[in-house]
């Protein structure tokens, strides 16, 4: 399964200043759904949602996006720390132009793994008919 450095954002009930984190995301076959965080979220090209992703349990609505070279993940109108998965650090610093994390900025964090099963059952159940 393929896994590529991410950066996440809860938009559900926040404007662009929601829970932010950067870490290592689980890609499904079809690349459609990303694992992270105990969590497994669905793309989704839907109009009128805040993001482009959606959690398949919740249904809350996330923003996710590579990371960028100038280290300005948030939106523009947004802020709050971002917290960073401790293990992805160094690979984090080496894709941007930084040496060193800014303590203002990120917090360090430990993301947990996502048990993929679980959601894949619970996307293949029958549906019960009428």
């Amino acid at each position: 399964m393929k896994s590529e450095l991410k950066y996440i954002e809860l938009k559900s009930g926040f404007a662009d200043n929601g829970p932010a984190w950067i870490g290592m995301a689980e890609f499904s076959k079809s690349g459609r759904t990303i694992y992270f965080n105990g969590k497994a979220l669905k793309y989704s090209n839907a109009q009128g949602i805040a993001g482009h992703y959606y959690d398949i349990e919740t249904g809350d609505e996330y923003w996710i996006s590579g990371i960028k070279k100038n280290g300005n993940n948030r939106h523009w109108a947004g802020g709050g720390k971002i917290m960073i998965d401790r293990n992805v650090v160094q690979e984090y610093l080496s894709s941007v132009d930084f040496n060193s994390l800014d303590k203002n900025r990120f917090e360090l964090t430990d993301i947990k793994k996502t048990d993929k099963q679980k959601f894949s059952k619970l996307e293949n159940q029958k549906i019960g008919c009428r």
